[in-house]
């Protein structure tokens, strides 16, 4: 199946940013959906920087929650999707549902209005963490695995968002008539180079800590890892792949700890004073009272979630960017940027 006119949601976002790029080099007309069109004339500027098909890229104003005649719509005349657009914040919302419902209604809208519209295929962005987490701190997980969004000790309300949302989206596939053909992709926690400082995840935000001062030990933790242009080409992939429909694919390069970040950190940039020590567990509780960002990677302290590739790498013949230059790529883009000095 051919597709030429792609609807991309979350246009201004870390992933959606870096997809967009990479299906207009390779000939796609984009229509990009954002929260507010006062930001496409600056996501148009970075985008154009990286792409000489910027002229492809159209704009669309759209909340998650819009009603659904409004992403009608957008759909029309759309030949396929890719569902990057979810709430993400750097620091825990007092609400859960303040994340959660966005995601899962604004799931079922795209997909019921790509259902509408007769579009052929969803490409969505799930996460490694609606597979990990909830029953088990240790060991590996595949694409079998999924996250109990009941057990509040061990999620996040984003992990929690991810998992409702894309629960919601195989089953409004499997009880709906004539909906697209639907991959999910599961990344790990996300780092590269940042394209825009007001809009970068939170993986990244960890190397800028390191590097501003602000982290002044390193909390024990580990995540897998996977690099943002390694994630967008694996939606492309999955985009133009018809035998990955119907299924989600983990999407991870490695198991990378906070110490191994530093030192990589520490010999490419040795005029920036990156933390050696290590954190003792209750000081990282106790630091998280304090600073909001820090409260999202408890539930990563005493634990090892790996995550088996096997089916992403078989299935697409993926070969991610190395987990050494995604870490310098982020910082980098973060001294670049000016986001630290």
């Amino acid at each position: 199946m051919q597709y030429k006119n792609i609807v991309l949601t979350g246009v201004t976002g870390y992933l959606g940013s870096h997809t967009t790029i990479q299906l207009l080099n390779k000939g796609y007309h984009v229509k990009g959906t954002l929260r507010d069109l006062s930001r496409s004339d600056s996501i148009r500027d970075i985008i154009a920087k990286h792409s000489a098909n910027s002229n492809r890229l159209t704009f669309a104003a759209v909340d998650l929650l819009d009603p659904l005649s409004k992403w009608e719509d957008i759909m029309d005349e759309m030949d396929a999707v890719v569902h990057i657009a979810s709430p993400f914040p750097t620091t825990l919302p007092k609400e859960g549902n303040d994340i959660i419902l966005p995601a899962k209604n604004g799931t079922l809208n795209v997909l019921k209005a790509a259902t509408k519209a007769g579009v052929k295929k969803v490409v969505m962005t799930s996460s490694s963490g609606a597979a990990v987490y909830g029953e088990r701190k240790n060991g590996i997980f595949s694409e079998k695995d999924w996250t109990n969004s009941a057990n509040k000790n061990d999620t996040t309300p984003y992990f929690r968002s991810k998992t409702i949302a894309e629960k919601c989206a195989w089953e409004y596939i499997d009880k709906t008539d004539n909906t697209p053909e639907l991959v999910t992709i599961l990344p790990g926690a996300i780092l590269g180079p940042i394209l825009d400082k007001s809009d970068y995840g939170t993986s990244a935000n960890l190397v800028k800590k390191m590097m501003d001062g602000s982290m002044p030990a390193i909390p024990k933790i580990g995540f897998e890892v996977v690099d943002v242009r390694s994630v967008a080409e694996a939606h492309i992939k999955a985009l133009e792949n018809p035998d990955m429909s119907g299924k989600r694919y983990l999407c991870a390069n490695g198991y990378m700890e906070l110490k191994d970040i530093a030192g990589i950190l520490r010999k490419e940039y040795p005029n920036y004073k990156i933390p050696s020590k290590t954190l003792p567990d209750f000081l990282v509780r106790l630091f998280s009272h304090f600073d909001k960002e820090t409260k999202p990677i408890l539930n990563d302290l005493g634990a090892k979630r790996l995550i088996d590739s096997s089916r992403i790498n078989k299935a697409l013949d993926w070969r991610p960017i190395a987990l050494r230059q995604s870490v310098k790529a982020t910082a980098e883009s973060l001294i670049n940027l000016n986001i630290i000095k």
